[in-house]
């Protein structure tokens, strides 16, 4: 702009930018420059707290796994990879209880995005060919998501007990000796299955949100044409519907193991681990290191394990984006 300005309309050199052109290019710089720190005065409280809450925990959390401490003492014992050693084989107490642990969330992690997979993908389907009713249908299904978690957990554990609705469905109808007479969630056989029936029931709504979103992008054309050439229900969803939702299942099955690994209100509130630690899981037992072990120094084991459940996370979704990646 300023060397058109130094040239004149039949192409000789001018007398460069005027004095007004001058001043109005300060008066953009200066405007530039003020919507620049009003930009940055805006963003600086977000980045601050990400600072303070992101950051800086991360790193305590770090140093605290190197350390013994309960919370309370000035100081910290400093004790390398102990921690990390106690809970992989070292400590006779602690890693037996890690492992059964561990055993239980990886039953979990499976069984977890494989139900609900199996159970939305047909919900999703089924919503996508009917006309009438669908959004009736879909809030009905939609409904356990929007409720309250700890209110359905609670009322989960009212149906499961001994004299549970559960319990007296099965009698009424002649199959007592399927029902639990101790509860479901009180039976070491039935305690982990029930709780992971229930995980499904909570995530199948999002999932199946997803599903249906994912069919109705298809392009009606490509299933027309399939079924023109004689392909029945079945063969469409095989061979066309479900390649064309496969980022949309490694999407909820990431979601569903994320769930798994981090989630424990589910084992907290209605198992609390038991019994006998059948339900036991990991993220529970980094909670219950971290607080309920009195003034035990404690916190510091707490906080490798949740470091290690983190590297666990890491590896897995690693592997699944490079299993999505090679079968695109």
């Amino acid at each position: 702009m300023a060397i058109l300005n130094t040239i004149d309309p039949l192409g000789r050199p001018g007398a460069g930018p005027s004095q007004r052109q001058r001043r109005r290019t300060r008066r953009a710089g200066r405007r530039s420059r003020r919507q620049w720190l009003i930009g940055y005065a805006f963003v600086a409280p977000a980045v601050l707290l990400f600072l303070v809450m992101g950051l800086y925990t991360v790193g305590y959390s770090v140093t605290l796994s190197f350390a013994k401490w309960n919370g309370f003492t000035p100081n910290w014992e400093w004790v390398g990879l102990d921690n990390y050693r106690d809970l992989l084989y070292r400590d006779p107490t602690l890693a037996p209880e890690l492992r059964a642990a561990a055993w239980h969330t990886a039953i979990a992690m499976l069984a977890v995005p494989l139900g609900t997979v199996a159970v939305a993908l047909p919900l999703a389907v089924l919503l996508n060919t009917i006309r009438r009713l669908r959004g009736l249908l879909r809030s009905v299904y939609f409904l356990p998501y929007v409720t309250t978690g700890i209110a359905v957990y609670y009322a989960w554990r009212y149906v499961l007990e001994p004299d549970g609705a559960i319990n007296l469905l099965l009698r009424s109808v002649g199959l007592g000796s399927v029902a639990r007479p101790e509860g479901w969630l009180a039976d070491p056989d039935t305690a982990l299955a029930t709780l992971i029936v229930i995980i499904i029931w909570g995530g199948v709504p999002v999932a199946m949100l997803l599903y249906l979103a994912g069919l109705q992008a298809i392009d009606p054309h490509l299933t027309e044409a399939a079924q023109l050439d004689g392909a029945g229900g079945v063969r469409v969803v095989r061979h066309i519907t479900w390649p064309l939702l496969v980022p949309i299942t490694a999407a909820i099955t990431l979601l569903g193991i994320r769930d798994t690994m981090q989630g424990f209100q589910i084992f907290l509130l209605m198992t609390n681990g038991g019994p006998g630690g059948h339900t036991d899981v990991l993220g529970l037992q980094a909670y219950q290191l971290a607080f309920f072990q009195n003034l035990s120094p404690t916190l510091g084991v707490a906080s490798a394990l949740g470091w290690l459940i983190f590297l666990a996370a890491l590896l897995l979704t690693v592997v699944n984006a490079r299993l999505l990646r090679s079968s695109q």
